[in-house]
């Protein structure tokens, strides 16, 4: 049977009536025409009308079964296929199949299945629905010993796992187990790379995190570092990055990092720790970022703080001062930023030195670097009162402050330029770096910072414009009137909008500025008074108290 066009002609009649024989013969002259020609002979399948014809020849009892499903999986790797595929009916009764006992029709059903939805996520989710994942999965565990079985469900599963739906119902079945137990048997490259790919996203799912954790998956990666990491053989270097970073992403589930913590006693914690001193980029990386994980609570910030694991990260630091490596400088910076959270930290690791260690860094050209910086030192100062003297007379440090300020590309790293330079001032409540500050070109940032549309960093704002006003008024008075800040306390006492604590600051400072004769006047000319009078009904008890307060200063002064 050498003819296509009999052959077509052929299945049509035959599908409902022949003999096996027959049928066989013109599915292999199918075949036999897909594997010299493809696309042509997939067009001439298209216009015959054949595919109808494949839904009711896929049948558990049938012999032909799986060349049927070999033929759809061969016609379904041309794209123009595929709809025609899901208009011919034949995504219900592939996944029937997928209940079969014969290997190979399992595996040209996979097949035909992966082609017909490939790179469709409205089909995957389809096959998602009709409960293909749980049926996939203990397919895997029953025929773990067929090469191309076990391939064909790893790729289905890398297909389906990106869709958020699949990670609900991939939770509910030992997907954890099976894919560790596979891991461990592995020998090559490219099979522990595709065990890789599913794993990644189903990780990103915090349940099934635990569940990987519980099966031993860290064992398995740490392993693979052990062996990968003095190598430089390219699918080593490869493996050594994706183990790593996988370590990394199972921290990121609360449980899953409590789990390897263990109190900071773990055999994992401790093997992380060793990655920090590394020769190897990806592993000082893949280390500072876990610890950046594990110190996502108080108890194991305090717990690492003690335990010496501020000194480890400064030499890391250290050893990328010139020229360094910016990821690992980045995960170095967000480590010691979470670190410095619990407030009994901040003091440990200002005497260690954290802050001259960070500042080597304020040099650095590269935003994601800049915002760590600025987020550690805000953390490190945050009611340190001394620290935050020191380094607000810093005028180096300022003057990048003041420069990051109008960093107006990087919204990230402006912002905590805003927010360091008020927290200077709010936790030193010191003369000489409010002065600083005014020589920097500071002040016009801090009022523009009281417009921002987050309250609390207007708060932060007002409340350093506010210490400004009482301990350094006559140095900052000029940059304040170039700033326009009594209009923009005006508009911040109109506006309906604002919050109680934006309506109650605002006043206060109203009330410091009234001690420079060139402000005064212009609070006179803008009419506070009358904004204030009415902010003395105001629901919440502080504002209308202090409403009642200003206008009184007010009427004072005028």
């Amino acid at each position: 049977m050498d003819n296509l066009s009999d052959a077509l002609k052929k299945l049509k009649i035959t599908a409902t009536d022949s003999t096996a024989d027959s049928l066989e013969g013109c599915l292999d002259c199918l075949l036999q025409a897909l594997a010299q020609n493809n696309m042509e002979t997939s067009e001439k399948i298209q216009k015959s009308g054949v595919l109808q014809v494949f839904a009711s020849l896929l049948m558990p009892q049938s012999s032909c079964t799986a060349k049927v499903a070999n033929i759809i999986a061969e016609v379904a790797r041309n794209e123009f296929m595929r709809n025609p595929c899901v208009d011919a009916g034949l995504i219900p009764p592939l996944v029937q199949m997928l209940n079969c006992k014969d290997q190979e029709v399992l595996l040209q059903t996979g097949r035909a299945l992966g082609n017909i939805c490939y790179d469709s996520h409205t089909l995957q989710s389809q096959l998602i629905n009709m409960g293909v994942i749980p049926t996939l999965v203990k397919l895997l565990g029953i025929h773990c010993q067929n090469a191309a079985l076990t391939e064909m469900c790893l790729v289905a599963f890398g297909n389906l796992a990106e869709l958020e739906s699949s990670k609900e119902q991939f939770a509910y079945t030992n997907i954890a187990e099976e894919l560790v137990k596979l891991f461990k048997k592995q020998v090559e490259h490219d099979k522990k790379e595709m065990i890789f790919e599913v794993l990644a996203p189903l990780a990103e799912n915090d349940v099934i995190k635990l569940q990987l954790v519980e099966a031993g998956l860290v064992e398995c990666l740490l392993e693979v570092v052990q062996k990968t990491v003095d190598s430089d053989k390219e699918d080593d270097v490869a493996e050594l990055k994706t183990a790593s970073d996988l370590m990394v992403l199972l921290l990121l589930g609360d449980e899953s990092m409590q789990k390897l913590f263990e109190g900071g006693r773990g055999s994992v914690f401790q093997r992380v720790l060793s990655w920090i001193p590394s020769n190897s980029h990806q592993l000082q990386l893949a280390g500072a970022l876990a610890i950046a994980n594990f110190a996502r609570n108080d108890g194991n910030c305090i717990h690492m703080v003690d335990n010496g694991i501020v000194q480890k990260l400064m030499d890391l630091l250290d050893r990328h001062v010139e020229d360094g490596n910016v990821t690992v400088q980045h995960a170095a910076l967000s480590a010691l930023r979470n670190l410095a959270i619990p407030v009994v930290n901040k003091a440990k690791m200002l005497s260690a030195g954290v802050a001259e260690a960070v500042l080597k860094f304020l040099r650095s050209e590269m935003p994601p670097v800049q915002f760590k910086l600025l987020g550690t030192l805000r953390m490190l100062i945050d009611a340190q009162a001394e620290a935050a003297e020191q380094l607000g007379k810093n005028a180096k440090l300022v003057e990048r402050l003041v420069e990051w300020c109008e960093a107006k590309d990087h919204a990230g790293v402006m912002g905590e330029s805003n927010r360091l330079l008020s927290a200077l001032i709010r936790h030193s409540k010191s003369k000489d770096v409010i002065r600083t500050i005014v020589q920097s070109g500071g002040i016009k940032h801090l009022v523009t910072m009281a417009t921002s549309e987050h309250v609390i960093m207007q708060n932060e704002a007002l409340v350093a414009l506010a210490l400004i006003a009482a301990l350094e008024l006559v140095t900052a008075e000029k940059d304040l009137e170039n700033a326009q800040l009594v209009q923009i306390l005006h508009r911040l006492l109109s506006d309906d909008r604002s919050a109680p604590e934006i309506k109650y600051n605002s006043m206060v400072l109203v009330c410091a500025l009234i001690g420079s004769e060139s402000l005064q006047k212009e609070v006179q000319n803008m009419a506070f008074l009358e904004v204030v009078s009415k902010l003395r009904s105001h629901e919440n008890k502080t504002v209308a108290q202090q409403a009642s307060l200003t206008e009184q200063r007010l009427a004072v002064e005028s």
